[in-house]
């Protein structure tokens, strides 16, 4: 990890663990048009390749707003050819294979398997088409990459836990439901979370929850569960909002009445609700319009020759177990908590308080002042 980003972890804020990258000169670094003469002009195609539909952002964030950006940027002349893959590594080898014969001017790929989809990246090399990956760092000769800082989120998370624990933390027992195994983010949100974690509290058991399933990662807590007694589980981390559906499902269907503290990330609206009535202690909340934005002006950049505009997109250098040095930008993340939901998801627009408090919540948004 850079020394950039290390300052940026090191900075974060205990009260909001916010993050700026504004000081590494990331943000507001594509407002330029003219950096140079552009190779292409607007009649462009990009290809959005996402990876499940299990996490609903894809679909209701990422997509939408990636589109919406390209069009703005084009004059409504550029146009995304978009699949997802259904948490199936097959068949987005597939829909990449379709879009390197398609030729489209460059693809922007959340890999469902990081590893396996190296191939299918080198093709699209030599086929001349850039591939900017996004959300997940794919192996294979990538142009780009843009994501979040991921073992921050993980601290954030992990800290997060610490806190909820309190003065119990030392002998506390809990749970760690980490995220898919293909999934090299979830690798590094593990890592942060272990940073915080390690020394402070037991981890009795231990898990990755295949595909980022909410069933699989229940059939682990039950089996949990059955292991350490539903009573002897002080707090359960969790790599995101899915598994943590699911986690609490396997407590709930234990019998388990006062749910221990337990994490999650993307701010899904279920999630935020149970935050709102203490099911979840906390998420993690991304930007996703940033980071859905920033990776059309990527593509965009590059297709067209702007090369001093796509530097400045790209001012941090990531390493994959295939390539060093990839130009990268890495978006900030949020803590999540009862305390700022309307200074975060509700002031960015991802909901309205009539979207998270519906008649089941209204009684629990009162008690916290969300009206």
């Amino acid at each position: 990890m850079s020394s950039c980003i290390r300052r940026i972890a090191i900075s974060v804020a205990a009260s909001t663990m916010t993050v700026s990258l504004a000081g590494c000169g990331m943000l507001g670094a594509s407002e330029s048009s003219d950096d140079a003469s552009p190779s292409k002009g607007d009649d462009i195609t990009v290809g959005l390749l996402l990876p499940e539909t299990e996490n609903t952002r894809y679909e209701q964030f990422d997509h939408p707003i990636f589109e919406k950006k390209i069009s703005s940027l084009t004059g409504g002349k550029g146009k995304v050819a978009y699949a997802n893959a259904e948490a199936d590594q097959e068949k987005q080898t597939a829909q990449m294979q379709k879009m390197i014969d398609d030729k489209v001017d460059a693809i922007v790929l959340d890999a469902v398997d990081a590893h396996a989809i190296a191939p299918s990246v080198r093709k699209a090399k030599d086929a001349g088409i850039p591939v900017i990956a996004y959300d997940r760092l794919a192996e294979g000769p990538i142009t780009a990459y843009i994501s979040f800082d991921n073992e921050l989120v993980g601290e954030v998370q992990g800290r997060s836990l610490v806190e909820a624990l309190g003065d119990s933390r030392r002998s506390a027992k809990i749970v760690m439901m980490n995220g898919s195994p293909t999934d090299p983010n979830a690798k590094q949100f593990k890592a942060g979370a272990m940073s915080e974690l390690n020394g402070k509290v037991t981890i009795a058991r231990s898990y990755d929850t295949k595909e980022w399933k909410p069933d699989n990662a229940e059939a682990n807590m039950a089996e949990a569960i059955k292991e350490l007694g539903k009573n002897n589980i002080a707090g359960v981390y969790s790599a995101n909002d899915g598994v943590a559906g699911g986690v609490i499902k396997a407590l709930e269907d234990a019998g388990v009445t006062e749910l221990p503290p337990i994490t999650g990330q993307d701010a899904e609206l279920v999630a935020v609700q149970r935050i709102v009535s203490g099911e979840q202690y906390m998420s993690v909340y991304k930007s996703y319009p940033q980071q859905a934005e920033s990776a059309a002006e990527m593509a965009v950049a590059h297709i067209q020759g702007r090369d001093i505009q796509f530097d400045a997109l790209t001012r941090e250098r990531v390493d994959s177990p295939t390539q060093q040095g990839i130009p990268a930008q890495l978006v900030p993340v949020v803590a999540l908590t009862k305390g700022n939901i309307e200074e975060t998801v509700v002031a960015d627009g991802f909901y309205k308080v009539s979207d998270i408090c519906t008649a089941e919540y209204k009684d629990d948004c009162s008690e916290i002042g969300l009206k």
